[in-house]
C-alpha cells in the first residue's frame, strides 16, 4: 500500500511511536531529527555524532530483514541507478516508511537536478501507484537549491510529492523514450512577456 501523506503527519506519527527504530537513508546533512540511524553514501559520521551513522558502500542496504519500524527516503529515489533494487531493499528492511520526491516541475527548475537526477516521478491517486520514468529535461533550469527551498515553504504542494507506504511500494516503470515534446524556452517566454508589457505601455 502506498498513498499520499504529509511530512507533518509523518512527524506526528513518529512522535506518537517514539519507541520505533527509525532509519533516514540518503539524507545528506538534513536528516529527520526523529531518526536515530542515518545512512548515506558520504561519510557524515562527524556531522551526526549523536546518531548511529552507517556508510553505504553497496547497492544492497547493510541492514537485516525488517530491522526498522520506519524508514525515511527523502529526495533519494530520483538519484538511484537501480531503482527496482532500491525499492525492494526498502521493503526488505522495514515494514513501512515515508518517501519524498520532487515533482517534475521542481525537478526541471533546479540547476543541480539536471545532472544528478535520473528519474522523474508522479503519483497515480486512482491506482495508488508511483509512476517512474526516465528523466526528461522539459525546460532549462533557472533556480538554485536555496531558492527552491524558500519557494517550498509557500508552494510545497506543487513542488514535492509526499508518500506513506506500508508492506509494499506499488509502482510501475514506464518507457518515455518515444515521448514527443517541445522543450520550453524560458528566453522566448520572457521575450513574449516583455513584448506584451511594451505594447501595454504604448497603447
Amino acid at each position: 500500500m502506498i498513498k499520499r501523506t504529509s511530512l507533518n503527519h509523518i512527524n506526528s506519527l513518529l512522535k506518537q511511536n517514539h519507541n520505533w527504530k527509525v532509519l533516514d537513508i540518503g539524507c545528506g546533512y538534513s536528516a529527520n531529527p526523529l531518526a536515530e540511524t542515518i545512512c548515506d553514501v558520504i561519510d557524515l559520521s562527524n556531522f551526526y555524532k549523536d546518531k548511529k551513522f552507517i556508510k553505504l558502500n553497496d547497492e544492497k542496504l547493510p541492514f537485516k530483514y525488517k530491522e526498522f519500524d520506519f524508514v525515511i527516503a527523502s529526495h533519494v529515489l530520483e538519484h538511484v541507478d537501480n531503482i527496482k533494487l532500491f525499492i525492494s531493499e526498502l521493503e526488505r528492511i522495514s515494514r513501512q516508511g515515508y518517501i519524498e520526491l520532487p515533482t517534475r516541475l521542481e525537478d526541471n527548475a533546479v540547476f543541480e537536478n539536471k545532472k544528478d537526477h535520473k528519474h522523474h516521478m508522479k503519483f497515480d491517486d486512482v491506482e495508488q501507484k508511483l509512476i517512474i520514468k526516465n528523466k526528461i529535461q522539459f525546460i532549462e533550469p533557472f533556480l538554485t537549491v536555496s531558492t527552491i527551498k524558500k519557494l517550498n515553504k509557500i508552494f510545497r504542494d506543487s513542488l514535492v510529492i509526499e508518500l506513506f507506504w506500508q508492506d509494499k511500494i506499488e509502482y510501475v516503470i514506464e518507457d518515455n523514450n518515444q515521448e514527443l515534446f517541445e522543450k520550453i524556452s524560458l528566453i522566448k517566454l520572457f521575450k513574449k512577456y516583455l513584448s506584451k508589457k511594451i505594447r501595454m505601455i504604448f497603447k
